[in-house]
């Protein structure tokens, strides 16, 4: 291994544990986010927005985790986007439920990530991972 590609996976993993680590955050404790980065609150649609964001953030470092082995970079982008759209549902089915907050678009947005969700699932399902 060449000290350039060294350099690059010691990057790109420093990127990725970043990634998680503000998803983990914005997931757990949006409000701690906010006071830290920006000294202010959230209103509830922003924290509703960052849980989302955090999904994504999550999913990126999922597909982005550097592996030592070759792997299906098809069947890795299908089993991520599947995660995050199965999240996504099952979050925005939560905030819907609680009537936090519904708006217009929210349960169009909870059944297009299901049926993302269900189309990836045989997708990834096909892939044979």
């Amino acid at each position: 291994m060449s000290k350039r590609s060294g350099t690059t996976k010691w990057t790109l993993l420093a990127a990725v544990v970043e990634a998680a680590a503000t998803g983990l955050v914005l997931s757990v404790r949006p409000s701690w986010f906010a006071w830290l980065v920006f000294g202010a609150e959230f209103s509830n649609a922003g924290i509703v927005l960052s849980r989302l964001t955090a999904i994504a953030l999550l999913g990126l470092a999922l597909a982005t985790w550097p592996t030592t082995a070759a792997t299906n970079q098809l069947a890795s982008s299908v089993r991520v986007l599947l995660i995050y759209n199965v999240l996504a549902a099952v979050y925005l089915v939560y905030v819907g439920i609680g009537n936090q907050l519904t708006g217009v678009l929210l349960w169009p947005a909870v059944a297009l990530h299901g049926m993302l969700a269900v189309l990836l699932g045989r997708a990834w399902l096909a892939t044979g991972e």
